[in-house]
């Protein structure tokens, strides 16, 4: 557990400034087996310390690759000098930040870091079960990754924190030949929220999901390509997570909505169907903790969820303090720093839309020639809203039953004319946690949804 060199520097602060000083130490551990070859061995850790002084509109930075309390000295002098630097040169007349209410949050916890010896004899077996039950396979391949991060800040206005985010994944994949020689491939992943010991305690738990993902694929060696153009789908939660986050999230972080995204005309607009409810949660879900709860961000904001779009019409966008103030909005903590050289940006927590009533039996029995997409291996979008996914995993649907399963396609549209054509809602939530953001700078987030059914273009063969 961190230190705290930190708070007992708060009398340093300067009055009539405010001041945000952070201790942070990320770790990143991670292993991978190819076909019974070690391939990936790796353990990295960043650790120091920052601090952002705000003055007349600017904000001054200075981080040091260093936890001891004289750093933390340091730091501030230097940003205390940036600052004035800039003001001088650059300084706006700015109002002053809005005061925040004060919630602290204090973890007392410490992360167990796991031996590499165990990522890698936990592998080992996974890829031992692999060979001996399923020796048909073309290639395998399993990997293990486990990062953490812990904060301490301490805020001349807002609320101080001591957070620890921990969280732990297996990947596992495979290839197969068809039988014309053709490669074809499926993934899965496990894991989430903890460290690794905590959430793997016996390889043969994911025995089941390896059994799985093979009748998945050897379903995809017979697999048939879909039909190019626009058709009725059903995207499964996976992504409608990936669509929240990388279609619709981005387009409504407000820095990009300053820079000119589609969300910076259509607020307070229909952006989507009635049936559609889009919320950037904070630390719970639908009464459940969130995939990765953030409690204070790194400006020393009390973290709440963030209603984006509220039966089909867009209510808001995600902020700093500096563009809620611009917006005349409340900021709800999402202001994020992956290490502690970073500064911190407007990013996404556990960005979802909302279940709703419908059964997935009755949404596929509503459709009589589409196709149900619910494995994803890539997603990309602009600040349009227009996006393109990759999709790994589908199947036919015909006459409302489920028909052959579907090689790799891509679906395609735009965001908030997509979302218009929603009119079926399952009642299902499922959540992702494992990826990285990577705006500027990494960002672990979560994403989630249920199925929707809807119109989309599909890109065929």
């Amino acid at each position: 557990m961190l230190h705290d060199n930190i708070t007992s520097k708060k009398h340093l602060f300067d009055i009539g400034a405010h001041t945000e000083l952070r201790a942070q130490v990320n770790r990143s551990r991670q292993a991978s087996i190819v076909a019974g070859n070690p391939v990936g061995n790796a353990r990295t850790e960043f650790s120091g310390v920052s601090a952002r002084v705000l003055r007349r509109g600017v904000y001054g930075f200075s981080s040091y690759a260093d936890l001891s309390s004289d750093a933390a000295e340091k730091v501030l002098r230097a940003a205390s000098e940036n600052a004035d630097f800039l003001a001088r040169h650059a300084g706006k007349d700015s109002p002053a930040l809005p005061p925040m209410p004060i919630r602290p949050h204090f973890e007392e916890c410490d992360i167990s870091d796991v031996e590499q010896k165990r990522y890698l004899d936990f592998l080992r077996e996974l890829d031992a079960y692999f060979s001996k039950t399923y020796p048909n396979l073309a290639s395998r391949f399993v990997s293990a990754r486990a990062d953490s991060s812990e904060k301490l800040l301490a805020v001349s206005d807002g609320s101080d924190c001591h957070s620890i985010l921990a969280r732990s994944y297996i990947y596992v994949g495979m290839t197969a030949n068809t039988d014309a020689g053709a490669p074809v491939e499926m993934f899965d992943i496990a894991g989430g929220l903890g460290t690794f010991d905590l959430n793997f305690t016996d390889p043969a738990l994911l025995f089941p999901k390896i059994d799985e993902l093979y009748r998945r694929i050897m379903e995809k060696r017979e697999g048939v390509y879909a039909e190019a153009g626009r058709k009725t789908c059903i995207l499964a939660g996976s992504l409608t997570g990936m669509l929240a986050h990388e279609a619709v999230g981005h387009t409504v972080e407000a820095d990009l909505v300053i820079g000119g995204s589609v969300a910076a005309h259509n607020l307070s607009c229909r952006v989507a169907s009635d049936k559609v409810t889009l919320v950037d949660f904070a630390h719970t879900a639908l009464g459940e903790r969130a995939p990765l709860p953030v409690y204070v961000d790194d400006e020393g904001v009390a973290a709440s969820d963030a209603l984006i779009i509220d039966r089909g019409m867009l209510v808001g966008y995600m902020n700093s303090r500096e563009t809620a103030l611009r917006f005349g909005m409340t900021p709800t903590g999402n202001a994020r720093a992956y290490l502690f050289s970073d500064e911190p940006l407007i990013r996404m927590r556990n960005t979802a839309i909302l279940p709703g009533e419908d059964k997935l039996a009755d949404m596929i029995a509503s459709i009589e020639d589409g196709y149900i997409f619910d494995k994803t291996n890539n997603g990309q979008a602009d600040t349009t809203g227009e996006f393109m996914f990759g999709i790994t995993g589908g199947y036919e649907i015909k006459n409302g039953k489920l028909g052959r399963a579907l090689l790799d396609t891509t679906i395609s549209g735009v965001a908030f004319d997509m979302l218009k054509t929603v009119d079926m809602v399952s009642d299902e939530m499922v959540w992702a946690s494992s990826g990285m953001c990577g705006k500027k700078q990494p960002m672990p987030v979560g994403m989630g949804g249920p199925a929707i059914r809807c119109e989309v273009n599909v890109g065929g063969r």
